[in-house]
């Protein structure tokens, strides 16, 4: 897909804030620090739209960015990163649980997991959720330029093995550095409009 347009709409947290429309939504998910705001940059070619922190844990709302009239990315709150405190974060966790189990919009998650290390605990528990709801989710495994291309294989099978990824689940290697991937991930999303 040609990105031509690229905006963020709202920042919502509860239900009766999301934008009323019926495009399709694709859901972006992930721990603190895994580079979403990266991928979500380098998805649209834009440099800073989608904030990228120093500090993990910044996006605490549910950002909807609206991409050539189409469709919708869905930035939310990364997990799994420790300095909120425990009411913050069952708060995080019940917006986003609203979100995932009653949104009609929305058409998969995009679950964003470090090609580098295997899928941590919170990985894992994100992928079990969305398979317990019958989600759609696409697996991008991303900082693929961190690693030489001859590892790739080696890190991709520990990445399916730890998940216990469902076979029809797809999966793409991706760096936000290079831009590996992003045409494959567009080809894949495309196919839900």
């Amino acid at each position: 897909m040609k990105v031509t347009s690229s905006e963020i709409i709202i920042s919502a947290v509860r239900p009766e804030q999301y934008p009323d429309t019926d495009l399709p939504e694709f859901a972006l998910a992930g721990r603190s620090n895994v580079g979403k705001s990266s991928f979500i940059n380098k998805m649209l070619n834009r440099k800073g739209l989608a904030r990228i922190s120093s500090k993990p844990g910044k996006t605490q709302t549910l950002n909807f960015f609206l991409i050539n009239e189409l469709l919708y990315f869905v930035d939310v709150p990364g997990y799994g990163y420790a300095k909120v405190s425990k009411t913050e974060r069952a708060a995080w966790g019940k917006m986003i649980e609203t979100y995932f189990t009653t949104r009609q919009q929305l058409k998969t998650c995009v679950l964003i997991v470090d090609l580098r290390h295997p899928p941590t605990e919170d990985d894992c528990m994100m992928y079990d959720f969305l398979k317990h709801y019958e989600i759609p989710c696409l697996i991008i495994a991303t900082k693929a330029d961190k690693i030489p291309k001859g590892k790739w294989q080696k890190h991709l099978k520990v990445t399916k093995e730890t998940l216990e990824m469902d076979p029809n689940d797809q999966i793409v290697i991706f760096s936000s550095e290079t831009g590996e991937g992003k045409d494959k991930v567009w080809s894949i999303l495309e196919r839900y409009l």
